[in-house]
């Protein structure tokens, strides 16, 4: 297999496993495609993903300067992180759901969709640490700009894929899903990232 081409796959690979843990992005994408519509869990998780591929440019290029300072500032990305996690969940348990299906053309809501996800995403410096973590454990290539782009582009695809496998999975349940069981939808979500936004807030030094 040629060299970009396994560095693409190894890329997608990390991209998935990057993605996959349920978090608050996940939280989000499944309340949004429940009570939003598909396009805007698909669009929310493209917005994890691009944020995911920025951080892999990061690590893949060797921009040394940038991860140091990302790193620095790690304390007031939380801060943000953790009051925006805070102000979702907030907005979240107050949201009731809607009993006519989303309008998925509107625009301006899947620009909010797309820009709150890669916002979090980018407050959250441990990402990056996984992408060091995962670059130098597999030893990967990273040796030429080629090789550093098919990282960085198999990490955005590898990414994309699980949020619109989510995305989908949701759709193909929410038939069966009652406005009342979409009420504690909102519930549990909003508890949830009110959780991770206190944890984010306890963890600042």
């Amino acid at each position: 297999m040629p060299a970009p081409l396994e560095t693409f796959v190894l890329g997608a690979v990390f991209g998935v496993s990057i993605a996959a843990p349920v978090g608050p992005i996940g939280i989000l994408c499944i309340q949004r495609t429940l009570t939003r519509g598909w396009r805007s869990g698909v669009v929310s998780g493209l917005g994890a993903a691009s944020a995911d591929a920025m951080y892999g440019a990061v690590v893949a290029f060797g921009v040394t300067v940038i991860s140091s300072l990302l790193l620095a500032y790690a304390s007031p990305l939380r801060l943000v992180g953790g009051l925006l996690l805070i102000c979702l969940g907030v907005q979240t348990l107050r949201a009731s759901p809607a009993t006519e299906p989303a309008d998925e053309s509107s625009g301006c809501g899947l620009v909010s969709d797309y820009t709150t996800t890669l916002a979090l995403t980018l407050a959250n410096p441990v990402t990056i640490l996984a992408f060091v973590a995962i670059v130098t454990g597999y030893s990967v290539a990273v040796g030429s700009a080629v090789e550093a782009g098919a990282l960085v582009a198999g990490v955005f695809l590898g990414s994309v894929a699980w949020w619109l496998f989510l995305a989908t999975l949701v759709l193909r349940i929410s038939a069966r899903v009652t406005t009342q069981w979409l009420h504690w939808v909102n519930r549990a979500a909003g508890v949830v990232l009110l959780g991770f936004g206190i944890g984010a807030l306890s963890g600042l030094r």
